[in-house]
């Protein structure tokens, strides 16, 4: 079923919004007014492993707050619990692209090594068809050997990578 929160469409299967009713209950149960305040919220991300602030717990609930009364109902704890799962989906992305960069990291490291070093940065720049100029190597190297040993080992391949896209 689809409701619209604000300006934003939320998607949640039957069996999704039966989960999060479950979860509301468990929570709700000991609140004064059937609704979930930064003491309930705080008990579930501790369950959660997180130890927010008051700070971040009065910003999350902010953050769904629609009706403006400082608590979550349950309508609000669907959108909240929505845009955590969006936002654990999206967080999954990169997680598919480190294969690729795995698998590129070892072409560029011609010799076998574990590192990069100039002249195989040099090649694999060139390998993108355009011509590179020797500076763009040296700021692409020393922008990405933070540890100044003059090659790029695996780690800071996969730093540098993440600011290249």
């Amino acid at each position: 079923s689809v409701s619209k929160h604000g300006q934003e469409e939320i998607n949640l299967s039957d069996e999704q919004k039966t989960e999060f009713r479950a979860a509301y209950d468990i929570f709700v149960t000991d609140s004064d007014d059937g609704t979930i305040s930064t003491k309930e919220l705080s008990k579930l991300m501790k369950m959660l492993g997180q130890n927010p602030t008051a700070e971040d717990l009065r910003e999350m609930i902010a953050e769904v707050d629609i009706d403006g009364s400082g608590t979550i109902d349950f309508e609000e704890f669907c959108l909240m619990m929505y845009r955590q799962m969006q936002a654990e989906e999206e967080a999954k992305i990169p997680e598919r692209g480190e294969k690729e960069l795995s698998e590129a990291f070892r072409m560029f490291d011609l010799n076998g090594d574990g590192f990069i070093d100039w002249d195989e940065l040099k090649m694999a720049m060139e390998g993108t068809g355009e011509s590179i100029e020797k500076w763009e190597v040296d700021d692409m190297m020393n922008d990405g050997d933070k540890n100044q040993d003059g090659m790029l080992d695996y780690e800071e391949f996969l730093n540098m990578m993440k600011f290249v896209q």
